[in-house]
């Protein structure tokens, strides 16, 4: 008769060939993964962008301050990668919302402006004394275009403030909320910069989200000229850069200080004069080493060439430094 095995004979089966012999090892923990993990901005690159933005927080307070008469301070929040539907979560249901572009790149960056921040500026630069109102409605195209002006000043900024990057920032359009969801895939990473502003009677947030290709650039370029991760040579890499720098080659020239001679003097001078310097026959000459003066010395000859002799460290020259 076949014999028909059940459920618990099959599992013991498998366990068997398996190996396990039914039993679990205590030191194997299963995690899950999580795809959209993959990619994240680093703690040191977090640290990094903070310190550069931090630095453009400060000079859209001075440029803004500038523009609107008015004590006006901006301050670095956050640095968060977030994607784009998370970004769009946090914009209020109304508020000034407006693109820009990132070229050469070719793609678009989104900024939000609270309306108690817009108000507040548009009043100011019609002449009134920037008070806080109680409007909740959607900007007017007049007043949009005297925003316009304060985004551009924004991009300026921050196109400065990213100069090592070699990017423009561009001021495209103000956006419908419409046309805010469709700026970029809702999936799509973006690194979100939030400042807040504070002025005298107002105080909002003004947000950035930057597309993933722009991001990107801004590390690689954090990275190559030592933003972040900066990694220190080992002795033998310096003492390797130490006998490397014995055959390096510069410029030397000897020659005496500058000197005023009177012009007659110059025009009147022909092939086998003598130009008569007042300048102690004893007085050494400068020797100087890539344009900086390094010694004291006297012109002497060494068998058939020319040379200096050292006499001591010029007075003008700064401290040798080492290698470190």
């Amino acid at each position: 008769m076949e014999k028909v095995l059940n459920q618990e004979e099959i599992d013991a089966m498998f366990q068997a060939a398996l190996g396990t012999k039914g039993t679990v090892h205590s030191n194997e923990t299963v995690k899950p993964c999580d795809f959209r993990q993959a990619g994240q901005i680093k703690k040191e690159q977090v640290q990094a962008i903070t310190l550069l933005h931090e630095s453009f927080a400060r000079t859209l307070t001075h440029a803004l301050g500038a523009y609107l008469r008015v004590i006006f301070e901006t301050h670095l929040v956050s640095v968060e990668q977030l994607t784009f539907r998370e970004f769009l979560a946090r914009v209020p249901d109304i508020s000034y919302l407006a693109s820009f572009r990132v070229l050469p790149l070719g793609v678009t960056a989104a900024i939000q402006l609270d309306l108690s921040l817009a108000f507040p500026i548009i009043d100011l630069l019609l002449g009134g004394r920037g008070r806080s109102g109680t409007e909740n409605r959607e900007v007017t195209e007049i007043e949009e275009q005297i925003l316009e002006g304060v985004v551009q000043i924004l991009c300026q900024e921050l196109q400065t403030a990213w100069a090592s990057i070699n990017v423009t920032f561009e001021f495209s359009e103000r956006l419908s909320p419409t046309q805010m969801q469709r700026l970029m895939p809702p999936t799509d990473k973006t690194l979100c910069l939030s400042f807040e502003i504070r002025m005298p009677d107002s105080r909002g947030m003004l947000n950035v989200s930057l597309p993933a290709v722009v991001s990107n650039l801004l590390l690689r370029t954090l990275d190559r000229d030592g933003g972040y991760d900066a990694r220190h040579p080992s002795p033998e890499a310096m003492e390797r850069m130490r006998e490397h720098a014995r055959d390096f080659r510069f410029l030397m020239d000897l020659s005496l200080p500058p000197t005023k001679v009177p012009v007659a003097e110059i025009i009147n001078l022909k092939p086998g004069d003598i130009l008569s310097l007042p300048r102690a026959v004893a007085e050494p000459a400068i020797a100087y080493i890539a344009s900086t003066p390094v010694f004291t010395a006297g012109a002497v000859r060494s068998g058939s060439q020319r040379a200096a002799q050292i006499a001591n460290v010029s007075a003008e020259a700064a401290p040798p430094r080492q290698l470190s």
